[in-house]
């Protein structure tokens, strides 16, 4: 069964999570720098199947836009000219990167992990993943 890839995009850093072939669970993958998202993709669509991608978007409270989600449309956009047979979804990703600073806490990571941002990226990205599982049953 081919993999679900969640995407949280960044200006600067990209945190990129997958689900097992299963599509049971979510796990972080990597955080790459934003330029090299298509690339890395290419390789990794090379290796792995994958079926779907999920896309953190941001928004307000308000369900305002934010200043990253002109950027996140772009890569959207982007996403889905580079790989058309792959269905891009949008998911909201307010309170995210909040959820992956306190779940960095209660692994009990060290302060110094914890002010590394590309952690931050790679469990935004994996929450994001897991609630889309959650919601979607799996996209099944």
């Amino acid at each position: 069964m081919p993999r679900i890839l969640a995407i949280d995009y960044g200006l600067k850093r990209t945190g990129i999570a997958v689900t097992d072939p299963l599509q049971i669970i979510a796990s972080g993958l990597t955080t790459i720098e934003s330029s090299q998202l298509i690339s890395f993709l290419k390789d990794y669509f090379l290796k792995e199947e994958v079926e779907r991608i999920v896309i953190g978007e941001p928004k307000n409270l308000d369900d305002s836009d934010t200043h990253a989600s002109e950027p996140v449309r772009k890569i959207i956009q982007k996403l889905n000219r580079e790989f058309p047979a792959i269905p891009v979804t949008p998911v909201d990703e307010r309170y995210t990167s909040r959820m992956a600073k306190q779940a960095m806490l209660d692994m009990g990571m060290k302060k110094k992990q914890r002010r590394n941002k590309a952690n931050i990226d790679q469990i935004a990205a994996t929450i994001i993943l897991q609630e889309y599982l959650q919601s979607a049953g799996g996209g099944r």
